[in-house]
C-alpha cells in the first residue's frame, strides 16, 4: 500500500474539473465563504474513497467526509453527496479506501511527564546483573562527569524487578560502590518507585528513625535502616531535591510530546495527574500555539487533601480560576490515587484477600489503602454536588470496591448528577463489584495494551495472587458485559505510545509483544468495534464531550484521523502497525505524514522493543521523572 496521499480532486475523478490545493501545515480554518462557487458554503477539506468508521452504534460505514471552514464536520456520507461542497480552494484527499475514523481519545496519559522523562539519561527497562548495571552507570557518570562531585545522577526506565538473578533485592551498597560520592536517584517508569544511593538518602535525611509518609513505604533493613528503595510517597522525601529540566528544554520536550500524539492519531486527552507547575507548562504552550491537542488536566489532590473534602474543592477552584482561560485546556475533573501496583516485589495495590508468598501460601499482607470508603465518600460527595469529576486511580480489587462504595455515597446524597466519575485502571475487580459500573454510571478506564501473557503478568503476578484471581486480570469483557461505559488511555510514559496496539490487544489479548499468548480471551476480549469505540467515542464520554467529540457526525468537531490501512478489515494482528497519515483537530491539521518535518509515533509495533517493567502496567504517578521540581 502506497504511502502517498492521492490529491487527486473528487469531481475531477468524477469527470468534471476542479481546482486542488495542497494541504496546509498547521493552520486555523479559512473564512466562512472563501471558495465558494455559488455563494452556498463549500467545505475546506474532502476526504472521499474512504471506509468512513462513524463511531455511531449500529451505523453503516461511509464513504467521504467534507470539514466546514469553522472546524467542525459539513457532510459524512456518500461521495455524490459529499461533492456537493466542493468549492475552488477545497483540498480534497483520496483516502484509496483506507480508513477515517475519529482521531482517538487519550483517556488517561501524561504528556508532560513523558516530556520531561524525555529529557533524562534512561536504562531503558533493561534487565541486569549488579555488575552490569554498574557498568551501565559508570558510563552515564562518564558522560556527566562535569557534574562532580555534588550533582545529582538521575536515571529513568530502571526495572525494579530486572535485577539479576530474579529475586535480586535493590540495596543502596550496591549504588554506592560506582566511584563517585554523587547522589544517584533510579526513578522505575511506573514512577511508584525509587532506588537511591547511600548519598541521597544522607542529602534526604532518611535514617532508621525517619517515618513512612502516609501513603508510601520506606524499605527497611533488619536493623531499621533504609535499604535505599522508596515506594509511591515514600519518594517524595528525595524528589524535591532533585534539579528539574529547564523551562526552555521542558516546552521543546513538551512539543515533540504533543506532535508525537498527534502522529499516533490522539487528538485529546485527559493528563491524568497535573501539578500547577504543570499547569504554568500548558500555558506557556497554548501561549507559543503549540498546543495540538484538547486537555482534561485531571487535577491531582494529595492524600490530606482527600482527606480535607472542602479544602480539595477551594483548592480546585482556585487553580480553575487561574488557569481557566488558557485555550485548548477543559477544567472540570479532580485525580486521587487509592492504591499502588499489584506486581511483585511493589504489591502495594489493594486487595481484597492478601497476597500469596512464593510457595502460594497466603501472607499477611493486603497491600496499601490511601483512604477509606468514608473518607473518598465525604470528598466524592462534596465534589459531585460541586459539579467536580473524579478519576481514581484503583488497581486492586480493594481499592476498586473502596472507589465504588465512595460515588454510591456520592449517588445517594445528591441523586443522579451526571458527572460521570471514573475508576482507572481495574487490574483487579471482584466479579461481584462488575455490575456496580453501570447502575452508578462509573465510567472504567483501562490500559488494555498490557493484557496478555508476559512476565508481568505471569511471572510477577500469577504466584502471588493465585489463578483464580488471575483469570480476572483487566476485566473488559466481564464489565462490559455488565454494561459498563468503558474507556480507554495509554498511561504514557509508562510505555512508549503505541495506540493501534493498544486497540488490537484489547480485541486479542495477546498484541504485537505477548511471550505466552494470549490472556483469557475467551471472556475478556472485545469485539474490533467495541475496541475503538472505546479508545474514541468510550473516552469522549468519559471526558463529557461525547457531544462535540468522538463520532464522526455533523456538527461535531472535525477530529479526524486517516489511517494508511482499513482498520475495521485487515486481520486483527495488523491493526497494531497502523500509521496516521493525517491528523486534525476541530479542522486543523495537527500532522501530515508526507510532511518532511512530520513527527513520527514512537515506533512500528513490529520492531519496537516494549518498556516493559514490573508494576508498570498502567499504575503510573504521572511518571516519577514528571515530579521534578512539580507544585
Amino acid at each position: 500500500m502506497s504511502s502517498d496521499l492521492s490529491r487527486r480532486g473528487l469531481l475531477a475523478a468524477a469527470g468534471a474539473g476542479a481546482t486542488v490545493t495542497a494541504l496546509p501545515g498547521p493552520r486555523a480554518a479559512a473564512a466562512p465563504d472563501a471558495g465558494s462557487r455559488t455563494g452556498r458554503r463549500s467545505a475546506a477539506l474532502i476526504i472521499h474513497n474512504a471506509r468512513v468508521f462513524t463511531g455511531v452504534p449500529g451505523a453503516r460505514m461511509q464513504e467521504a467526509v467534507a470539514v466546514g471552514r469553522d472546524g467542525t464536520l459539513l457532510a459524512v456520507g456518500r461521495s455524490a453527496d459529499v461533492r456537493r461542497l466542493l468549492g475552488r480552494d477545497t483540498d480534497v484527499v483520496d483516502a484509496c479506501g483506507r480508513t477515517v475514523m475519529s482521531g482517538l481519545v487519550d483517556g488517561h496519559t501524561h504528556p508532560l511527564g513523558a516530556a520531561s522523562c524525555s529529557l533524562q539519561k534512561s536504562l531503558d527497562d533493561e534487565k541486569f546483573t549488579v555488575p552490569q548495571l554498574q557498568a551501565a552507570l559508570k558510563k552515564m557518570l562518564e558522560d556527566t562527569a562535569s557534574a562532580e562531585p555534588d550533582g545529582w545522577l538521575t536515571v529513568e526506565g530502571w526495572n525494579f524487578a530486572g535485577l539479576l538473578p530474579a529475586g535480586t533485592a535493590p540495596h543502596h551498597s550496591m549504588l554506592d560502590a560506582l566511584p563517585t560520592r554523587r547522589p544517584v536517584h533510579l526513578q522505575a517508569s511506573d514512577g511508584h518507585n525509587s532506588w537511591v544511593n547511600r548519598r541521597a538518602l544522607e542529602l534526604a535525611g532518611i535514617t532508621a528513625s525517619t517515618p513512612a509518609p502516609t501513603g508510601g513505604r520506606i524499605v527497611r533493613d533488619a536493623d531499621g535502616s533504609a535499604t535505599g528503595l522508596l515506594k509511591d510517597r515514600a519518594q517524595d522525601l528525595v524528589r524535591p531535591l532533585i534539579p528539574g529540566p529547564g523551562r526552555d528544554a521542558l516546552l521543546k520536550a513538551s512539543e515533540r510530546a504533543l506532535a508525537q500524539a498527534a502522529a499516533a492519531g490522539i487528538t485529546t486527552s485527559l493528563d491524568a495527574s497535573v501539578s500547577t507547575s504543570q499547569l504554568e507548562t500548558y500555558a506557556a504552550l497554548a501561549g507559543r500555539g503549540t498546543l495540538l491537542q484538547r486537555v482534561a488536566p485531571a487535577l491531582r489532590l494529595s492524600l490530606d487533601q482527600v482527606k480535607d473534602p472542602r479544602g480539595a474543592l477551594a483548592h480546585l477552584r482556585t487553580l480553575r480560576k487561574t488557569y481557566g482561560e488558557v485555550r485548548g485546556l477543559r477544567f472540570g475533573t479532580a485525580k486521587v490515587y487509592l492504591d499502588g501496583v499489584i506486581e511483585y516485589p511493589a504489591q502495594t495495590a489493594a486487595l481484597l484477600s492478601p497476597y500469596l508468598d512464593r510457595n502460594g501460601r497466603p501472607t499477611k499482607d493486603h497491600g496499601d489503602l490511601y483512604a477509606t470508603s468514608a473518607q473518598y465518600g465525604r470528598l466524592a460527595t462534596l465534589l459531585d454536588r460541586a459539579g467536580w469529576q473524579l478519576h481514581a486511580h484503583a488497581i486492586g480489587d480493594r481499592a476498586v470496591r473502596t472507589t465504588l462504595d465512595g460515588y454510591e455515597a456520592a449517588r445517594r446524597a445528591n441523586g443522579r448528577r451526571g458527572n460521570r466519575h471514573t475508576i482507572a485502571h481495574l487490574e483487579l475487580v471482584d466479579p461481584s463489584d462488575y455490575r456496580r459500573f453501570a447502575s452508578l454510571g462509573v465510567i472504567a478506564c483501562m490500559r488494555l495494551q498490557w493484557a496478555m501473557r508476559d512476565e508481568w503478568t505471569m511471572g510477577s503476578l500469577l504466584p502471588y495472587i493465585g489463578e483464580r484471581r488471575h483469570r480476572r486480570l483487566y476485566p473488559a469483557g466481564s464489565l462490559r458485559r455488565h454494561g459498563a461505559t468503558l474507556s480507554g488511555g495509554s498511561d504514557r510514559p509508562v510505555d512508549p505510545l503505541q495506540s493501534w496496539n493498544q486497540i488490537r490487544t484489547a480485541v486479542d489479548r495477546e498484541g504485537a509483544f505477548a511471550e505466552e499468548g494470549a490472556l483469557y480471551p475467551e471472556t475478556e476480549s472485545l469485539s474490533r468495534t467495541a475496541a475503538l469505540r472505546m479508545h474514541t467515542a468510550g473516552s469522549a464520554y468519559q471526558l463529557r464531550m461525547e457531544r462535540v467529540i468522538g463520532t464522526l457526525t455533523v456538527g461535531r468537531a472535525a477530529d479526524l484521523v486517516l489511517l494508511d490501512r482499513d482498520v475495521t478489515r485487515i486481520p486483527v494482528r495488523e491493526i497494531s502497525d497502523t500509521e496516521v497519515r493525517l491528523t486534525l483537530v476541530g479542522g486543523r491539521v495537527v500532522h501530515e505524514a508526507s510532511s518532511s518535518a512530520a513527527p513520527r509515533p514512537a515506533r512500528s509495533a513490529a520492531t519496537a522493543r516494549p518498556a516493559r517493567i514490573a508494576g508498570v502496567h498502567g499504575r503510573h504517578d504521572a511518571c516519577g521523572c514528571g515530579q521534578h521540581g512539580k507544585g
